[in-house]
This record gives structure tokens, C-alpha cells and sequence, in this order.
């Protein structure tokens, strides 16, 4: 199935069972952090829209141990940098209308949690179609290691996705039911 066929059936599906209430169980990615020895560094996590895991209750556990929490901002040219974030911080609309920091402090996260449309067992995942993590996880490797964690519902799963060279292949695919690892 092609990747705009795999993203129109996914986001559809995510739509009508979003209401489900499935949650990314805490304790599963503290596991992983702590199984990885990163006990403290910078989260960059995302604003969730249309139907996408909700990873601001994440964040703010995570904030409450002690992990600095980044959001990203969108760029030109589908370019994506991250700033400091608290729920406490005035934050702007951007052009999609995901609500983005004010750029404040510029920093490079040790973890990303990465929004997912769809994904596959080989770790590789779909997202809009924009390729703003597959660049933004592409430039952070040349920079500094990075545990690049997808959040997804388990009924995004697919079984193997179409991938270009540009894709990127995330760390583990975090899910309500499981790790990928």
C-alpha cells in the first residue's frame, strides 16, 4: 500500500477509536530510560493534534523528575529545531495550528518522542508526510547520540511500510499494549 494510502486508512482509524482512552503506560517508559541509563537530559516532545498520542501528561511526569522538556518549532524548508518548554511558558500558534514555545533556549534532546502515524516492526514509522523528523533525527545524529522513541496506539501497526533513503528508523516504537525494541 503507498504511503499516502497507508496515512489516509491509519489516520481515519485513529480518529474513530482515539475515544478508546488508550494511554502510554509511564512506568513502561521509565523502564526503557532507565534500561538506556538516561536518568536525567532534555525530552524533546511534541504537541499532540489530530488524534495523536497525548504526550503532555508524559512530559510533565517526566519534568517532575527532573528531565528538562523541549518542544519542537517548525522551520523553513520542513526544518525543525527545539526549544525549553514548560506548561507554565506563553507558547504561539504556527501555521498548522499546533501551538509551538516562544523560542526561548535552543537545545538538542537526548530522547525524542516522536509523533507516528503508522509503523512498522522494523521500527520505521509514517508520519504527515512533511519528513520534519526524518531531517531534524537525521541532522541530531551527526550532532550527538539520541534515543528516538515513536508513540503510537497499536492498531497503527502495519506490516512493513514503504521506506525511501530519507527515512529514518526510530530506537523502540512505544505503544498502549508494548516496546518495540
Amino acid at each position: 500500500m503507498s504511503k499516502t494510502k497507508t496515512r489516509k486508512k491509519i489516520l481515519n482509524l485513529r480518529k474513530k477509536k482515539y475515544h478508546n482512552n488508550y494511554k502510554i503506560n509511564f512506568s513502561n517508559l521509565i523502564k526503557i530510560l532507565n534500561n538506556k541509563k538516561i536518568n536525567k537530559g532534555i525530552i524533546g516532545g511534541y504537541f499532540p493534534v489530530n488524534y495523536e498520542i497525548d504526550d503532555l501528561s508524559i512530559l510533565e511526569k517526566l519534568k517532575s523528575k527532573k528531565y528538562e522538556i523541549s518542544l519542537p518549532v517548525i522551520k523553513k524548508n520542513n526544518q525543525l529545531d527545539f526549544y525549553i518548554w514548560s506548561s507554565q511558558l506563553p507558547m504561539k500558534i504556527n501555521r498548522y495550528g499546533i501551538p509551538e514555545p516562544l523560542k526561548s533556549r535552543l537545545v538538542y534532546p537526548d530522547v525524542l518522542l516522536v509523533p507516528t502515524v503508522a509503523f512498522d516492526n522494523r521500527k520505521f514509522r509514517l508520519g504527515y508526510g512533511g519528513g520534519y523528523y526524518d531531517r531534524y533525527i537525521a541532522k541530531i545524529k551527526k550532532i550527538k547520540n539520541i534515543l528516538s522513541i515513536g508513540l503510537a496506539f497499536e492498531f497503527q501497526k502495519v506490516e512493513k511500510l514503504k521506506v525511501d533513503k530519507f527515512d529514518e528508523k526510530l530506537n523502540i516504537i512505544l505503544t498502549n499494549k508494548k516496546a518495540y525494541k
